[in-house]
């Protein structure tokens, strides 16, 4: 049931990159004024030892190729099925568009602030996901898909998010990568036969460079704590059951992947909502009840309702509009539901750091 044609050429690769959907990584700009007001003060401790770790690059000698990398890639990729060849592509592409998002953002906000605290940490998480996009680029140069960034950059829509939906959905898209990346890497540990590409080796390194831009925006919503009170915790709701959706609807689109990988789609992703939420009780007050059944079978309805979706853009015409119209409808509906359903709520630890201990 995959959505999208095979990739053959940089422009389709581009193509996709840019694409405007509902699962599709964005990019984003923000209120610059807004971000330079932002005071670290209350947490100076906590914040000044994060910079320090910044500061040390643990990581800067990790993203490197030997030649064995596209010798692997070609032996590897040769055994592949035409399915997992174009999941693998668009996964590639579309974690390449969510890193290069952050780099772009993070680049503008450390271009337009004066806040020496906040321009610091942006200098240094553009430094890594530039590191991050990069690399992903590399492999996909391997299928001749390589994407022309800086054109990506001048040509892709830009979405205008507030300070704190930014911190919000940013803070929880860097945890929730986290997880993902340390479940795929815990699960090759164990099954290293099901290893299908090289790029996999570099997941436990690379995962504990987005835990430390999730501690980030942790530390800058901990200073500021009107944004963990009152009506936003509306917001923050609607953040996780958000991303949460995206992901598994995304998921269960390309199944092959992690089926590839020896793991079913929806016990890898509760696997992973239960890693997030875990982490993220040490700056939300609140956490979604992911094991609640209304939850669960509200999760495979809007996969149902992507689908029908999918089938009538496919169809095209006045027809196919009205369905994929009565498709959003039902899909804003049954996302309201997910969204009414009760939530747990929770004291906010002491110690605002959390360590990548998964």
């Amino acid at each position: 049931m995959s959505h999208t044609a095979e990739l053959h050429s940089p422009e389709d690769a581009a193509r996709l990159a840019k694409a405007e959907t509902v699962l599709t990584p964005r990019f984003y700009k923000t209120d610059y004024a807004a971000m330079d007001r932002l005071d670290m003060s209350p947490i100076r401790a906590e914040w000044d030892a994060m910079l320090a770790e910044y500061e040390g690059d643990n990581n800067h000698d990790h993203f490197q190729r030997g030649p064995e990398f596209a010798a692997e890639v070609a032996e590897l990729s040769a055994q592949w099925s035409p399915q997992l060849k174009r999941d693998f592509q668009e996964f590639l592409v579309s974690s390449l568009t969510s890193e290069y998002s952050g780099c772009v953002l993070y680049n503008e906000i450390q271009k337009h602030v004066s806040n020496p605290d906040i321009k610091q940490l942006m200098r240094y998480m553009t430094r890594d996901e530039s590191r991050h996009a990069n690399f992903l680029n590399q492999s996909l140069k391997d299928f001749g898909l390589g994407v022309d960034l800086v054109n990506l950059k001048q040509s892709k829509a830009y979405t205008y998010f507030k300070p704190k939906y930014i911190f919000y959905a940013t803070y929880l898209s860097e945890k929730i990568g986290y997880a993902r990346y340390i479940s795929i890497y815990r699960q090759l540990e164990r099954h290293p036969e099901k290893r299908f590409h090289p790029i996999f080796r570099w997941f436990e390194r690379w995962c504990n460079d987005e835990f430390r831009h999730g501690e980030s925006f942790a530390l800058i919503m901990r200073a500021q704590p009107h944004l963990l009170q009152g009506g936003n915790k509306l917001w923050i709701r609607f953040f996780l059951l958000a991303v949460y959706a995206t992901m598994y609807v995304r998921d269960h689109t390309r199944p092959w992947l992690s089926e590839a990988l020896g793991m079913d789609p929806t016990d890898y992703d509760y696997q992973v909502f239960d890693i997030t939420t875990e982490i993220t009780r040490q700056v939300f007050p609140l956490s979604l009840d992911t094991d609640h059944p209304v939850f669960r079978a509200g999760m495979d309805r809007l996969c149902q309702i992507s689908a029908a979706a999918e089938r009538a853009k496919a169809r095209g015409g006045l027809a196919g509009r009205v369905q994929q119209g009565l498709c959003a409808a039902r899909a804003a509906l049954c996302f309201g539901r997910l969204y009414l359903l009760p939530t747990k709520t929770h004291e906010l630890p002491r110690d605002m750091r959390v360590a990548p201990s998964w």
